[in-house]
């Protein structure tokens, strides 16, 4: 029985996510990606006109889950603005335990694609992270931070710099850093 058109697209956006995510954009092939589907290089064409094109697909699927996810977490983002540094903090503090913790897929694929600045992944990663700064910016209004846009920049930057920081050494102190720098920003 043959697949729909929208359930095998689905299939090779999955496979695509999972093989981009472990190797990158660079090291993986179409080829690979479609065997991964377990469908022909010309099915993936005729769904994707090529791999950068499958790519933004595949951070377009990513930024909508991803602020369904936000939408989810801003919720537990609740309380004193200390408790939401500490639960902001914790919650990468648990991910980056994970055994396939490999950072945020938009910053690795930004970064991979640094010479490429009108990529359609970074115009997508630039229009996801700027999102959730201003969700994280709205969390703080709720708790009455003052200058809550600012703050939530800083504490962007302070989130994505541990991040980083995670992926480079695999020392979970970074977090504890960035939570003690955050809770100082917010005392200012």
């Amino acid at each position: 029985m043959p697949r729909s058109a929208t359930k095998t697209r689905q299939t090779i956006l999955d496979a695509a996510y999972v093989q981009f995510r472990r190797r990158g954009y660079a090291r993986v092939s179409l080829d690979e990606i479609a065997a991964a589907a377990r469908v022909t290089k010309r099915t993936l064409y005729y769904h994707f006109r090529s791999k950068d094109d499958l790519l933004g697909a595949v951070l377009e699927a990513q930024h909508q889950l991803a602020l369904a996810a936000f939408k989810t977490f801003g919720d537990h983002l609740s309380g004193t603005p200390e408790e939401i540094v500490q639960r902001m903090f914790d919650d990468i503090a648990v991910w980056s335990t994970r055994p396939d913790f490999a950072g945020t897929g938009f910053t690795r694929f930004v970064i991979e694609l640094a010479d490429l600045p009108g990529h359609q992944a970074r115009v997508i990663a630039r229009r996801h992270k700027a999102l959730l700064e201003n969700q994280l910016g709205e969390v703080l209004r709720r708790a009455k931070v003052p200058g809550p846009e600012a703050r939530a920049r800083e504490l962007m930057l302070l989130s994505e710099g541990t991040i980083v920081m995670l992926l480079v050494h695999r020392d979970r102190r970074y977090v504890a850093a960035a939570s003690e720098a955050a809770l100082r920003l917010l005392k200012r």
